[in-house]
């Protein structure tokens, strides 16, 4: 078995203010990409069929079926084409438009492709789906925050948390805009899961630096060798399954797993930089003001 050692960090070599410039440049860039977003398309985040509305037809081809064909035989744009299973040529066809009979009467007239189901998601049900997952995320954070301040029951310690959480989830987003993936209810969902994993890691920093007999320094990096174990286990386990999703051809899994890869790593940096340096000015100096 191929043992994983937490290298110990000499943050004495390195102000508050070093420490804290990365992950607020990081989370400013973030904001910005997403501000600039909104300000050209109306939404954060390009919302996908989940939320927008559109199309899935199941087709059964004579041969096999890829996207790029799928965009050639359709008129409308195609979001995804996936297998059902290895080798049978059957395959579920996600369409943004929501003509759901446009899209059938052009597929009728493709001798090569059989319709074995067809549906589509209408707008309504797509914007509800979007009011829905913005209040869940939402509830999830003022959870999150309303829990951090009941543990330590202090300003600057509970502040961090919520600060890192914060960051963990616009730096997937800011990229998510960059590289093209779509808000989809899988995508909540890792975000979700992203409030979830950076809490633990900050939790669990803060416990051992304000709550557990040690120096400030000697506390972080017992905290670091359990908590930067965890996150990088669970990167490489989400990286693992983005990779094979997409060697499968399953989109949605792919997303996911790459959300989840960027949030972790954005939480590595928030967590044992900026969240250090609070907890650090906070024992050092805010404690005695």
């Amino acid at each position: 078995m191929v043992a994983f050692e937490v290298p110990e960090v000499d943050y004495t070599q390195y102000s508050n203010r070093q420490l804290v410039a990365v992950p607020l440049v990081v989370l400013g860039l973030a904001l910005l990409v997403i501000a600039g977003w909104w300000a050209m398309t109306g939404s954060p985040v390009t919302p996908g069929i989940d939320f927008t509305g559109g199309s899935e037809l199941t087709v059964e081809s004579s041969s096999s079926l890829t996207q790029q064909q799928a965009s050639q035989i359709f008129d409308e744009p195609v979001v995804s084409v996936q297998a059902i299973q290895q080798g049978d040529n059957r395959y579920v066809v996600t369409f943004d438009s929501s003509d759901i009979d446009g899209i059938r009467s052009t597929a009728e007239a493709n001798s090569e492709l059989t319709i074995l189901r067809s549906g589509s998601t209408s707008p309504i049900f797509g914007s509800e789906n979007q009011r829905l997952a913005v209040i869940g995320v939402g509830v999830a954070f003022l959870g999150m925050s309303l829990l951090a301040f009941a543990l330590f029951r202090t300003f600057v310690p509970s502040i961090a948390i919520v600060i890192s959480a914060f960051s963990d989830i616009m730096i997937p987003i800011a990229i998510m805009n960059l590289v093209g993936i779509k808000l989809s209810l899988g995508t909540v969902a890792a975000l979700l899961m992203l409030i979830g994993y950076s809490v633990d890691s900050d939790i669990l920093l803060n416990n051992h630096v304000l709550r557990r007999s040690g120096g400030f320094y000697e506390s972080t990096y017992r905290a670091m060798q359990t908590g930067v174990t965890m996150t990088v286990t669970s990167i490489a386990a989400m990286a693992v399954m983005a990779v094979a999703a997409t060697a499968f051809g399953i989109d949605l899994m792919a997303s996911i797993g790459l959300v989840l890869v960027l949030g972790l790593t954005a939480d590595l940096m928030n967590t044992y930089m900026l969240n250090v340096t609070l907890l650090r000015w906070y024992k050092y100096e805010g404690v005695n003001r």
